[in-house]
């Protein structure tokens, strides 16, 4: 049994009714010797997952399992709250529709509606994907901390593309566009053939926690095709804002009215 396979199962004999367990008694339910729990224990002590009660010297889940817990339900709560209006865009559009998340620096898929057409962008649920190079990962990074914005462009920035914008001071101005116009635009950056465009999604904080693109072939978006649908995109993430506990700020920003 791997070490890994070992702390999850030590974490997972923690119960409501067990809240606090020694090493023996943990060693015991997980048939491993004293000196391995012991040796996991103080890393997840660590790692802030587990805690030690000083009087009893017994463990506990810690505070660092919380803030994990609660970046899934974030990302559920997103994607529950999104999924009817991601419908009406893809209604809308016809074309393949995407909820993406920051994560690590990049973009992650949480949620796609593939378009029902023949040629289409296809649905790449569960891919990270660069964020310098896509409209999502630029709708999300234009609004992020200016030190998550120094560590974006400080690479790498891969280039996907022939049309990959890899200078950091033009990814800077593109960052820049976004933010005062509340939209990003991607052109063939990220696909070849693939044109998007994304806004971001608040939640009650005003944190922006992802993006809402729509994507398809260079041979229905025009650029103009897609400046759009800014409209409507604009529209359904300031009611997915709204829905996460985000409201008057947003759509004063872009003059959405109630």
């Amino acid at each position: 049994m791997s070490s890994v396979t070992t702390a999850i199962r030590l974490l997972k004999a923690f119960s409501e009714d067990e809240a606090e367990i020694g090493v023996s008694a943990l060693a015991q339910r997980l048939k491993v010797a004293k000196s391995t729990v012991h040796r996991l224990a103080v890393t997840l002590v660590t790692e802030g997952l587990l805690e030690q009660n000083p009087q009893t010297e017994r463990y506990r889940l810690g505070v660092g399992l919380f803030a994990l817990g609660t970046l899934v339900r974030r990302r559920m709560d997103l994607s529950n709250e999104a999924r009817p209006y991601l419908f009406d865009l893809r209604k809308l559009t016809g074309e393949t529709i995407i909820l993406g998340v920051p994560s690590d620096g990049e973009v992650m898929h949480v949620y796609d509606l593939e378009s029902p057409q023949a040629l289409a962008m296809k649905s790449d649920l569960g891919a990270r994907k660069p964020a310098h190079c896509s409209a999502v990962g630029r709708a999300i990074f234009a609004f992020a901390p200016e030190q998550a914005i120094e560590r974006l462009l400080a690479g790498p920035l891969q280039r996907r593309t022939a049309k990959t914008v890899t200078d950091p001071a033009r990814l800077r101005e593109m960052l820049a566009e976004t933010r005062q116009r509340g939209f990003a635009i991607e052109d063939e950056e990220s696909e070849p053939g693939i044109r998007g465009i994304a806004a971001p999604v608040r939640d009650s904080t005003g944190a922006v926690v992802g993006a809402v693109g729509i994507a398809g072939p260079l041979q229905r978006l025009s650029l103009e095709a897609l400046e759009g649908y800014s409209p409507a995109l604009l529209e359904a993430v300031a009611a997915i804002s709204s829905r996460l506990g985000y409201t008057a700020a947003f759509r004063e920003r872009y003059d959405l009215g109630s």
